[in-house]
């Protein structure tokens, strides 16, 4: 069934948030999972699209998932097998390639279809093919499958491309390489804070892995890895998404548990267009009356900006004063969404990888289709700022991210609703228990 989000604007969003676990980090904890034979439980699991689909993906190759107190994830991964996962599943998302390193690391041998995920440019899996080849495994592309096989992982030095940071290219070297013999040096790894979480959670299943967060990861290989209780960090995008709002319709929110130095360069751009930012250990508070000041962004691999903020921040520009150049430097086709803004009102031109964003005094309702994840935030954002009411569909892919997105905004005082095909409303499933009898 075809659904839609229906938002009335103009509502100064008003209160605090109480944030998910971080899509990014509860996908590569999961992947992890398949490192043990033993039991794993986690918390802070979010009940998104996303997760479900990588739910999926591992019940497909032995592993058995069930719900545990407190609406924790269990995990039992000793069944695990090489059988491919379906394609149906892994073109939904990019991150299902994560089982490649398990697998490998594991069992000696993987056989993983090429992913998909949102439609925001080319995002090569080479990184990941090259560090499994550097660490001794026999790697080909057949047929839209990545086939590799070893004895056993060796321990190696992987460079990573320094102007891409892959978030996925390091979380695979590090789980392959955990169960490899010797040493493992992998240089310019990504240092965001997902990263430095899923370290954690490598060094809590007994593996040995140093400098995460910075410009060098060392592994030490283990014989094996075992069972753990972990709990997952917080969504730093979720949170970055909630302050956008507050500030966009002049509101005054503040998200929690979050440590702000994970959003410290968002932060600082908020700052520098005029918002009022109050910070303490775990929470961050931004306030505004909507006087907005244009800034100029670049996004960068953490700790820069980061790309998945950037729909947000150039949806802030497109009602501030002055002039703002927003540049993406990391997907080459994240700025599709624009054409959508302009149906709202807004005055963005786009040159290749770069917008130029001309304030307006207020954006206007329209129908608007959502072309990706983080596009389809900042319509929903946008949607709340402007004068009336929009209509926002293809929401089916908001859904990969964000965990009770209509509740979260209508406990700010926001008018939002989800409706069907048929005008009903609909309530989406929002508990572990009920989400794993459905699949």
């Amino acid at each position: 069934m075809v659904e839609q989000l229906r938002i009335s604007g103009g509502a100064p969003l008003r209160g605090v948030v109480n944030l998910s676990g971080s899509k990014n980090a509860a996908l590569s904890v999961l992947a992890g999972a398949l490192l043990t034979e033993e039991p794993c439980l986690l918390h802070n699991v979010p009940p998104i699209k996303d997760v479900v689909t990588m739910l999926q993906v591992l019940r497909s190759i032995g592993v058995e998932v069930s719900v545990g107190d407190h609406n924790a994830i269990h995990l039992d991964a000793s069944g695990l097998n090489t059988s491919p996962p379906p394609y149906d599943l892994v073109k939904q998302m990019r991150a299902s390639f994560y089982v490649a390193g398990p697998l490998l690391g594991r069992l000696g041998k993987a056989k993983v279809p090429l992913p998909g995920g949102c439609v925001i440019g080319s995002r090569p899996v080479d990184f990941h093919i090259n560090a499994f080849r550097k660490l001794g495994a026999n790697v080909n592309v057949e047929h839209g499958f990545m086939v590799a096989e070893c004895h056993r992982l060796q321990a190696t030095e992987i460079y990573l491309d320094p102007r891409w940071c892959s978030v996925g290219a390091t979380v695979n070297a590090m789980m392959a390489a955990a169960l490899a013999k010797g040493h493992t040096v992998i240089q310019n790894p990504a240092r965001e804070p997902e990263v430095l979480n899923f370290a954690s959670f490598l060094n809590a299943m007994g593996a040995q892995v140093e400098g995460a967060g910075s410009k060098q990861v060392t592994v030490q290989g283990v014989e094996r890895l075992h069972g753990c209780e972990f709990t997952v960090l917080s969504d730093r995008i979720e949170a970055g998404t909630y302050l956008f709002a507050g500030a966009m319709t002049g509101g005054d929110v503040t998200v929690e548990p979050i440590n702000p130095t994970d959003l410290e360069f968002v932060l600082c751009k908020l700052d520098e267009a005029g918002l009022e930012i109050e910070t303490e250990d775990n929470s961050i508070r931004v306030s505004s009356d909507r006087g907005f000041r244009a800034v100029d962004v670049a996004t960068a691999p953490f700790p820069g900006f980061p790309t998945d903020l950037q729909p947000l921040i150039l949806t802030l520009m497109c009602i501030s004063e002055g002039r703002s150049v927003i540049q993406e430097t990391i997907y080459d086709g994240r700025l599709h969404y624009v054409d959508e803004l302009r149906r709202m009102g807004a005055n963005v031109t786009v040159v290749n990888q770069t917008a130029v964003v001309r304030g307006v005094p207020s954006l206007s309702a329209a129908p608007v289709d959502s072309p990706d994840l983080r596009a389809g935030a900042a319509l929903v954002v946008a949607g709340l700022a402007a004068e009336g009411d929009t209509e926002i569909s293809g929401i089916q892919v908001i859904d990969r991210g964000y965990h009770r997105l209509e509740d979260k905004i209508a406990q700010l005082g926001g008018t939002i609703a989800r409706f069907d095909t048929n005008g009903n409303k609909v309530n989406p499933c929002s508990d572990w228990q009920e989400i794993l009898a459905s699949i």
